[in-house]
């Protein structure tokens, strides 16, 4: 059986496609082929069948395909849903390209390349683990994990598959809804130009929108309205916008015609969605909104950054739902877009992170600013994600507060951002030292309630605040009336397996965890300033076992009690199924 068969891109998703997981012929350094591995699981994990800790820079990747009749006459495509660093690709000998950055999709047009009857694929990626200045994120640069530092991932780490496309084709579509004119733009990229472009928009199985042009270069921008008689809602936001309460999603078609003849038909969706600062106050849809989050690094035991099943997300995002949270902050991870997917259709908000970088240089920019921009272009129809978070704790950036070079660096990512997306929050640095983000974001372990709320009593409190004995804002920069967040915390140490681990602090039994939680989060919930939080974390990641769920993602506590806490609904000493 193919490990991960579900369809990669289900944004943008056409009928025809292969994929190519599986077994590859696989080595360590030269393309000697004298193993094999399991894709799209790093080397690293055990569900690649190789599951080693030896530390090389170079892999290399082989095997062979055979394309359908059917795809005869067509351009294809070869897409890899991320490859960790660098790498370089060959199809029948012949160099078709490559790609660089560890955590986004690419993809590669191999037509020419192509020959009847059996191909063969060859790919060599390249990850040099002492690189600091690379984005990593929690991938350690050390023999073994400790610390924050997870085990790290080499070479694919999605799935990799194949496309047949039209000559005259749909490069890319993004959609970009106003919940307050109930518009929607398209603003699309074709292979060329002198076609003409269908877009049809239906709600729940009924055609709300519909428009046919011509396209005359190869791109364009419609602007459809969405039928209110036809969507048939007198609470046209309730009914009709996307909420985590309210998952509503529109599905749209594409059709391109050349010469009257139909040649490219993509499906996707999206959300009628509006996330805001109004008054200083973040708002969904016009209305003001507490986010209670999850920090969510995306770990597997068995199969670290790629999740071992689809219905590995679900269960995710099920729990989190489960125990009153509304959304969850990616931390040092571009996510999969099935996650993506899932989250759109159940409801879960997502904060969307990029892997950071350890060391500041102009080539450490100019990496990082690629890889951001290529993660914004291919995530922007979710509407799940709400915020984007180029920056956290300074990492990458460790002299922000002196070295104006860092500081601009942090402002020109969020200014590059709004330039690229106007429809979601912002952060610069999340945690502290940070320059002009949306929401002063504050990473607090403190565990005692006394304290937090004398700290989260006022803003004038809140910003005499150091975390971690770093200052709020970098040098240069101050307050400017932004939402207050705590965007980590807790992270309440609650050990299930008979193995070394930490926390920040410590719980001595499950009634005792129950405490130091309701502690923290009726902290917040009861502040005059705080938005809302961010719990650490969703799961136990190797050594860190400070998550709600084990290693293995199943519940430590009763989700009940941790909704009960987290919806202000539960005071200690208060009766629990374990009782």
């Amino acid at each position: 059986m193919i490990p991960r068969p579900e369809y990669p891109r289900p944004q943008f998703q056409r009928e025809l496609w292969m994929n190519l997981n599986g077994q590859w012929q696989f080595s360590f350094d030269q393309p000697s082929f004298d193993r094999e591995i399991t894709v799209p699981f790093a080397y690293q994990a055990r569900l690649s069948g190789i599951g080693s800790s030896e530390r090389h820079d170079v892999v290399w990747y082989r095997r062979s395909f055979v394309l359908p009749e059917a795809w005869e006459g067509q351009t294809v495509l070869l897409h890899f849903g991320a490859v960790d660093y660098s790498c370089q690709v060959w199809v029948n000998g012949v160099h078709v390209g490559g790609h660089t950055g560890g955590h986004v999709s690419f993809t590669l047009e191999i037509t020419q390349a192509l020959v009847s009857g059996e191909n063969r694929l060859e790919v060599r990626a390249e990850d040099v683990l002492t690189d600091l200045g690379m984005p990593r994120g929690k991938q350690y640069w050390k023999d073994a994990p400790e610390s924050i530092f997870y085990t790290p991932t080499t070479g694919i780490w999605q799935t990799v598959w194949l496309e047949p496309v039209p000559r005259a084709h749909f490069r890319r579509v993004d959609i970009t809804p106003d919940l307050d004119s109930r518009t929607v733009a398209f603003d699309y990229v074709l292979s060329r130009g002198d076609l003409e472009a269908e877009i049809e928009v239906s709600f729940q199985g009924k055609l709300v929108a519909r428009s046919r042009e011509p396209v005359f270069r190869s791109g364009g921008r419609t602007i459809l309205a969405l039928d209110k008689e036809r969507l048939g809602r007198d609470n046209f936001t309730s009914a009709c916008a996307w909420s985590p309460k309210h998952p509503n999603l529109f599905d749209v078609t594409y059709r391109l015609y050349e010469d009257g003849a139909l040649t490219d038909t993509v499906r996707g969706y999206f959300g009628l969605r509006k996330i805001s600062v109004e008054n200083g106050v973040i708002c969904l849809n016009n209305y003001p909104f507490y986010q209670k989050l999850l920090l969510d690094q995306g770990y597997w035991r068995d199969s670290l950054l790629t999740a071992p099943t689809d219905e590995a997300f679900v269960s995710d995002i099920q729990y989190c739902k489960a125990m009153g949270f509304n959304g969850v902050r990616k931390h040092q991870k571009v996510e999969d877009p099935r996650f993506l997917y899932h989250a759109d259709r159940l409801g879960l908000l997502v904060w969307g992170e990029m892997a950071n970088a350890f060391e500041f240089s102009g080539d450490y920019v100019r990496r990082f600013t690629k890889e951001w921009m290529e993660m914004l272009e291919r995530d922007y129809n979710h509407p799940c994600i709400v915020a984007w978070t180029p920056l956290n704790e300074s990492w990458g950036v460790e002299n922000i507060s002196t070295d104006s070079r860092q500081a601009h660096h942090s402002c020109a990512l969020v200014e590059l951002t709004k330039s690229l997306d106007a429809t979601r929050l912002v952060m610069s640095n999340d945690g502290w030292e940070q320059t002009i983000p949306d929401v002063l974001g504050i990473h607090d372990y403190e565990p005692e309630k006394e304290v937090l709320s004398r700290r989260y009593r006022t803003v004038e409190e809140v910003l005499r605040f150091r975390s971690a004995g770093r200052a709020l804002f970098a040098g240069g920069y101050g307050y400017a009336g932004q939402p207050v967040m705590n965007t980590e915390c807790g992270g309440i140490f609650f050990r299930v397996e008979d193995t070394d681990g930490w926390g920040y602090t410590s719980a001595e039994g499950t009634e005792d965890f129950y405490r130091l939680y309701h502690q923290v989060v009726s902290s917040f919930l009861e502040s005059p300033v705080i938005q809302g939080f961010c719990y650490t974390q969703l799961t136990d990641v190797q050594q860190e076992q400070n998550g709600l769920l084990t290693f293995d993602h199943r519940p430590k506590f009763d989700c009940d009690v941790i909704r009960a806490i987290n919806e202000g609904c539960w005071q200690p000493g208060q009766r629990t199924e374990e009782d």
